[in-house]
């Protein structure tokens, strides 16, 4: 069963939400960041990348810049821009993007949930990255920015989100960076709390979809500090991290492509002789073609689009794994072709995610800096869960969710 909780949220006033509110900190680097903030002295970029507060080309992980996050989230506070709610509550965040809205539940995650396996992952996660979030938690002693899990749909809790929906929303803006409609709720009412407490303790599972190393980092200090602490009893606020919690069915996952720097040797006529192995390769033209089902890919080469249907035999449906068309890509282009073993470390491949779309891919290889690129087809939820609850782990750069969780809405004390 998932054990969850509401909590004091701290969140900006409904006057100043859209002075305050960002991306989250792994979509832009640091040049980006300082750029989105300008001389906006409440933009929660001064907390989540704090490299800005320095001159430029200081390193994200200068041991001033986590120092300088924890004493910019307190001016926060001080100056009124961050506001405790003096109550526990649960809240409502909703995202509506190309007509399509998804209603997340914002709960108090429990750390042992998610050491015991009840919240389930379906990517590893880096040491270095944990440690770097880590480090960002304690020196706050708070969740600045949310993780996004998916749970299995839930007729009561549809019914609840959809009541609330009716009604006058605490914040609503439009961001200016995606044009995406962004709405808050506060859930105070006592039995509502009570319902979703329940109906969360009812499921077996909830499924990490974006955030695993804020998650891990999260569990981490939590338990960091139940080991710390002498007179730990279970009950303390550090034993629960946040989370906004998205029925599984509402969710939206984008492809995620890829693009290679040259052909391991090999001109683009043997490369694509080499193709024709494991896949049906049919050329589609110079217009933007996209997958149109699972297992079929497209490739972009020397200015002509085409379609890559994986023969059968080359990959497992009874295996959750294996049926996925990253492997298939994985195992017999980038690796059986051109020798790429590693996703995470290679240098000669880097991966294009969410709305930046096919004309992305188009641009890089025709101004010289890619020679090929790859189109996948989605993953989708039932994968992921079919994975996860499986207990293996999804290949690199397999999922990418949009739209993306606006942090600054609501943080989570520690203490």
């Amino acid at each position: 069963m998932a054990i969850i909780k509401p909590f004091k949220g701290v969140r900006p006033p409904k006057n100043l939400v859209e002075k305050v509110e960002s991306r989250p900190y792994d979509v832009l680097n640091s040049e980006e960041a300082r750029a989105e903030a300008g001389d906006d002295e409440m933009s929660l970029y001064h907390i989540i990348k704090p490299e800005i507060n320095f001159e430029p080309g200081t390193s994200e992980y200068d041991p001033r810049v986590y120092k300088s996050a924890a004493e910019q989230f307190q001016k926060f506070q001080d100056e009124g821009w961050l506001v405790q709610d003096p109550d526990e509550h649960y809240y409502i965040y909703a995202q509506t993007m190309n007509g399509k809205t998804q209603y997340g539940l914002v709960v108090g995650a429990y750390v042992n949930d998610y050491l015991t396996g009840v919240i389930k992952k379906h990517e590893l996660t880096r040491r270095d990255k944990e440690e770097d979030r880590m480090k960002h938690v304690r020196g706050c002693n708070a969740n600045i920015e949310p993780v996004f899990f998916a749970y299995p749909d839930n007729s009561v809790l549809n019914e609840l989100l959809m009541r609330y929906a009716t009604t006058i929303p605490e914040y609503d803006f439009i961001a200016s960076i995606d044009g995406f409609r962004h709405q808050f709720w506060v859930i105070s009412d006592a039995t509502d709390i009570a319902t979703i407490t329940e109906e969360f303790r009812k499921m077996p599972s909830l499924y990490i979809a974006d955030g695993h190393h804020r998650s891990a980092a999260a569990a981490l200090v939590g338990a960091e500090k139940a080991k710390q602490n002498p007179h730990h009893t279970g009950k303390e606020e550090y034993n629960y991290f946040m989370a906004v919690c998205f029925q599984a069915s509402q969710l939206t996952i984008l492809d995620y492509n890829r693009v290679v720097k040259d052909l391991n040797g090999l001109t683009s006529k043997e490369f694509l002789e080499a193709l024709k192995k494991n896949f049906i390769v049919e050329a589609k033209g110079l217009d933007n073609y996209k997958p149109q089902h699972l297992h079929e890919f497209s490739l972009y080469l020397d200015h002509v689009w085409y379609s890559l249907m994986a023969k059968p035999g080359t990959y497992n449906d009874a295996d959750p794994i294996g049926v996925l068309d990253v492997d298939i890509s994985s195992r017999l282009i980038l690796d059986e072709i051109l020798n790429i073993k590693d996703l995470r470390s290679d240098k000669r491949i880097d991966f294009v995610g969410g709305l930046r779309g096919l004309s992305e891919l188009k641009r890089r290889v025709d101004s010289g800096e890619m020679k090929m690129a790859l189109a996948l087809y989605p993953v989708s939820m039932k994968q992921i869960i079919d994975i996860a609850d499986s207990g293996k782990i999804m290949p690199p750069k397999a999922t990418w969710f949009e739209p993306k969780l606006r942090s600054g809405l609501i943080i989570h004390k520690l203490s």
